[in-house]
C-alpha cells in the first residue's frame, strides 16, 4: 500500500501543469532556432549566389560537377543528412556538436536551394540588356554587379523567401540530434505536462512569430522595387 502512494506521490511531481517557466523555456527555444536558421539562411544565400552565378557561366561543366553535388543536397531528405553528417565526424576523430553540425548541414542545403534561385534570376536578365551595358564601357564584374544582380534580384527575391521560411521550419529537425531548439523543446515539456494542445500552439506561435517578419520585409521590398 506505502509503495504505490510513492509511485503515485512520484507521478504527481513529474507531471505537472504548464507553468510561466515553461513559456520562457520556449521563448528561450525559440530563440536558438532564430540563431541557427539565421546562420543557415545568411551564409547559405552567399554560398547559393556564388553556386548559381558558377553554374550560370559553365553550364555544361558546372552541371556536371557542382551541379550533381547541389541536387544531392536537394534530392536526399534533410533528416538523413543531418545523420549521417553528425555520426561521420565521430568516425574520423572529430566530434561536432548537435548545433555545429546542423548549422553546416543546413549551410549546405540552403546553398544548393539558393543555386537554383540565384541562377534562375541571372538568367532572367535579359541578354540585351547584358550587351547594352557592355556596350556603354562596363567592365563584366561591373555589368554584373549593377546591372545583372540588382534585375535579377527583383526576380528570385519572391523565390527565395519562400526557401529561408522552408529552411526555418525545416531547422525543427536538428532536434534529432539533440540540439534543443522549439519542437525538440516542445516535445519536452509535452512528456512532463501530457499537455500538447497548449504546448504546441504555443510552438506554432512562435514559429509565425519568427516567419512573419522575413514575409513582410520582402513583401515591402517586392512592391517598392516594383514601384
Amino acid at each position: 500500500m506505502s509503495e504505490s502512494i510513492n509511485i503515485a506521490a512520484q507521478s504527481a511531481s513529474f507531471f505537472t501543469g504548464f507553468k510561466l517557466n515553461d513559456l520562457w523555456y520556449l521563448a528561450g527555444a525559440a530563440g536558438h532556432t532564430l540563431m541557427i536558421a539565421a546562420l543557415a539562411i545568411s551564409i547559405g544565400t552567399v554560398f547559393g549566389v556564388f553556386f548559381g552565378w558558377v553554374l550560370s557561366v559553365s553550364r555544361w561543366a558546372g552541371a556536371a560537377t557542382l551541379g550533381l553535388v547541389l541536387d544531392m543536397f536537394r534530392s536526399v531528405p534533410l533528416i538523413i543528412q543531418l545523420i549521417l553528417f553528425f555520426n561521420f565526424f565521430p568516425i574520423i576523430g572529430l566530434p561536432l556538436n548537435p548545433f555545429a553540425a546542423g548549422t553546416i548541414v543546413l549551410v549546405f542545403y540552403t546553398a544548393a536551394l539558393v543555386a537554383s534561385v540565384a541562377r534562375g534570376g541571372i538568367e532572367s536578365v535579359p541578354v540585351t540588356t547584358r550587351k547594352a551595358a557592355r556596350s556603354l564601357g562596363l567592365t563584366y564584374w561591373q555589368e554584373l554587379f549593377y546591372i545583372t544582380f540588382p534585375i535579377g534580384c527583383r526576380s528570385a527575391l519572391p523565390a527565395w523567401t519562400g526557401v529561408a521560411l522552408g529552411v526555418l521550419k525545416d531547422s525543427a529537425l536538428v532536434s534529432v540530434l539533440g540540439y534543443v531548439e522549439l519542437l525538440r523543446a516542445s516535445q519536452i515539456l509535452i512528456t512532463r505536462t501530457q499537455q500538447p494542445f497548449i504546448i504546441l500552439a504555443i510552438a506554432g506561435a512562435f514559429y509565425f512569430a519568427l516567419s512573419f517578419p522575413i514575409a513582410r520585409i520582402t513583401e515591402r521590398l517586392e512592391r517598392r522595387w516594383q514601384s
